[in-house]
């Protein structure tokens, strides 16, 4: 997205509210970042006053709620850029079908997340093949 540093991605978060809140212009990835924040209320409160140092066990059925937003950008990201190819087309059918972007959306994060899961086990690149069988799956 834009940084290694964890600490700072979730600073930028904080940033990018207080900007909205001030209505100031935002940058074009910060709009993403807003509209995302904005669809999860639940998570608005970690999100703008962050614990930039907190871990998210999900041993311990905590969300990351960082996570779950930087898994939403990317999903934006590659939409926006078509990559891997074919990812916009099956989203849109997906929307068509399913009616609810949001949670189309949701659908494929969880592929996404599990390509990132494999690749970071195996110490590889994510796999784009098996991503897009993933979400033709998680789909259909």
């Amino acid at each position: 997205m834009f940084t290694q540093n964890r600490e700072q991605m979730r600073q930028f978060f904080n940033t990018v509210w207080q900007k909205h809140q001030q209505e100031q212009k935002l940058e074009p990835l910060e709009t993403i970042v807003r509209d995302v924040m904005l669809a999860h209320p639940e998570y608005q409160n970690q999100l703008t006053n962050p614990d930039v140092g907190k871990d998210y066990l999900p041993e311990m059925g905590q969300t990351n709620p960082f996570l779950h937003v930087g898994l939403h950008i990317a999903l934006h990201e590659q939409l926006m850029t078509n990559r891997p190819i074919g990812i916009r087309a099956l989203y849109t059918k997906a929307v068509k079908k399913i009616q609810d972007k949001h949670e189309v959306e949701h659908k494929m994060m969880d592929c996404l997340a599990e390509s990132l899961w494999t690749a970071q086990r195996n110490h590889t690149t994510p796999d784009e093949q098996s991503y897009v069988q993933c979400l033709k799956k998680h789909l259909s």
